[in-house]
């Protein structure tokens, strides 16, 4: 074996090129151990295993600065920078994250797990070294679908400006998660059919020199071209052409269902997990193609991810003129579906929670300024979301729940869920926002009020006294058990209210918990700091009534287990009953 002596790019330079095909070979087995039994980004990362093995075998990291896009594509960069054991032994899968990290290696400079980023966070290192006088090679890499997006376009724009050493290096496999969409992609296929040749090229257009490499996997063009551009003195766009999966034929064979994979049977590519219980991507995705087909001018949006509400490639043709894929372009997606509702379209976008944090500008100046109708979904946005550092869908109601003219719903269930979609998409008041839920299908068999028009009226569930709660969202069943608690341990019933609305508070209901109730609790999914929460506090602070707010505190939680993190915050039944018991 080659990789057992591989502790670090030095280790690298002493091989052949013949040795490193090898390595290469030995590489993809030892992401195949990981990504089989914990599952992980599969396509991205098989298809860079050569231009990471000669970008390390050429430059000097972590003197020369690489900088990877999304970091979908940087494990063969963690193997070959001293973190190998995470890939090849199963007991150390949870020392290294799935994405680039300074904290695990000095081969690290950035957490990035968002896209589109690498080339201005690289043109930065180039500014700061020119500043300094130093010379090292700044080397931002890119896929091809992130180009799409706003910051990767306006980085392009700039880097010519620099006029010093800076290489972007364009991983081209024709994909996005999906496929790509957008007219830039024309001129990236016109360039791989020319090799590089033809006259239009978006990337002289920016005023950047250019190199072409069709053979995108193969080392040794690879090296070759990489020595004759280091150490350059002016931005450079190094275009490679890859094959997405190479090396797995399934995954070469199914690209958009190989992006990403749950663990799975090496030999037949199929998932190890058993998972045939409905989910809400499912269930939307079915909901919406249903409304398209009934009403013409219902429209489908998403930014590059259409599997968050389940429009598979089948789906999506279904579906046609009617759904949108803009492409990694959330900020335009926001944008865009305004229009469409200004113009008598009755569009529905969605993404994840964390992708929404990029649109707050247009939520707030394209939509809700414009007070147009749009239905915005916002999907993983919970404690039981995406839980690594750079995906958190934590901060949404904050972010969201203070932009004026927006109606911001937290469904508890199925029913509550697709009653407020149908009022949304056919109402024409108000921009409005759906939380979708994230913790399991809850299905109650109940019938839901079908207009929220009159805003901000809260349901009371169950009348009481002494203690009301609050239970806002994913967490209104931790809500039902509290107050089972209660009930149980003291005798009497606790108020139980479904806020639903996230933007607004109901005075009416607020005053009148005063006359029997000592103690109101808030819990909410999401981070407490501007949250839904201390709007009920703020309401309450001259009052007489105590006021208790539970959710997640203001941090970056990593990788973290979902009941760890509620017990750090004092998100179990047994501790809230706890707290209970001090105030009454």
């Amino acid at each position: 074996m080659y990789l057992e002596n591989i502790n670090s790019p030095k280790d690298l330079k002493k091989l052949k090129n013949s040795e490193l095909e090898a390595l290469a070979m030995e590489i993809r087995n030892a992401l195949m151990n990981r990504l089989s039994k914990l599952g992980g980004h599969f396509g991205p990362n098989f298809g860079m295993v050569e231009t990471i093995i000669a970008l390390h075998y050429v430059f000097n990291s972590p003197k020369d600065k690489i900088v990877f896009d999304v970091s979908h594509q940087s494990y063969t960069h963690k193997i070959l920078t001293g973190r190998k054991e995470a890939y090849l032994y199963d007991e150390h899968f949870k020392d290294v994250s799935g994405y680039t990290n300074p904290q695990e290696s000095e081969h690290d400079f950035f957490n990035i797990g968002h896209t589109s980023t690498s080339i201005s966070l690289a043109g930065g290192l180039v500014k700061a070294r020119d500043l300094q006088g130093n010379n090292e090679n700044i080397i931002a890499v890119i896929g091809d679908g992130s180009l799409s997006g706003g910051e990767a376009l306006e980085g392009l724009d700039f880097a010519s400006e620099l006029k010093s050493n800076f290489i972007i290096i364009v991983n081209d496999n024709d994909m996005s998660i999906a496929e790509n969409y957008g007219g830039l992609y024309k001129n990236l296929n016109d360039l791989r059919e020319s090799k590089g040749t033809c006259e239009c090229n978006l990337f002289k257009a920016m005023n950047l020199d250019y190199t072409y490499i069709d053979e995108g996997n193969n080392i040794e063009k690879l090296i070759e071209t990489f020595n004759k551009i280091k150490d350059i003195d002016h931005p450079i766009v190094i275009h490679i052409n890859t094959t997405k999966g190479k090396g797995y034929k399934i995954a070469e064979e199914n690209k958009e269902n190989w992006h990403w994979h749950l663990p799975f049977d090496i030999d037949t590519g199929k998932t190890k997990i058993s998972n045939f219980e409905e989910d809400y991507g499912m269930l939307t995705c079915e909901y919406l193609l249903e409304k398209m087909e009934k009403d013409k001018k219902v429209v489908t949006v998403v930014a590059g991810v259409p599997g968050n509400i389940g429009f598979t490639k089948e789906k999506r043709e279904k579906a046609g003129k009617q759904f949108v894929d803009v492409g990694i372009a959330e900020e335009h997606a926001i944008a865009f579906v305004s229009g469409i509702a200004k113009n008598g379209g009755k569009p529905v976008f969605a993404t994840h929670s964390s992708f929404m944090q990029r649109t707050y500008d247009q939520l707030s100046q394209d939509l809700c300024i414009n007070n147009n109708p749009a239905t915005i979904l916002v999907n993983t946005a919970s404690v039981y979301g995406m839980n690594d550092v750079t995906h958190l869908g934590l901060y949404d109601i904050a972010m969201m729940g203070n932009i004026p003219n927006l109606v911001y719903l937290a469904p508890t269930c199925k029913e509550e869920y697709f009653s407020m979609l149908d009022w949304s998409i056919e109402q024409n008041e108000f921009p409005v926002a759906i939380r979708i839920p994230c913790n399991g299908v809850v299905s109650t068999n109940k019938n839901y009020e079908k207009d929220y028009s009159k805003l901000n009226r809260y349901q009371i569930e169950q009348s009481g006294n002494k203690v009301a709660i609050l239970a806002l969202g994913d967490f209104y069943q931790l809500g039902e058990k509290v107050a089972s608690e209660v009930y149980k341990k003291w005798g009497f019933n606790p108020t139980l209210i479904n806020p639903r609305y996230i933007t607004g508070i109901d005075k009416e209901v607020l005053e009148n918990l005063q006359k029997e109730h000592s103690l109101v609790i808030t819990l909410e999914d999401g981070i407490l700091e501007g949250g839904f929460g201390e709007k009920i506090a703020s309401y309450y602070g001259t009052s007489n009534i105590k006021v208790k707010n539970y959710g997640i505190k203001k941090s970056f939680p990593d990788r973290y287990g979902v009941y760890e993190l509620l017990k750090q915050n004092r998100l179990t039944v047994e501790q809230i009953i706890e707290d209970i018991n001090k105030f009454i």
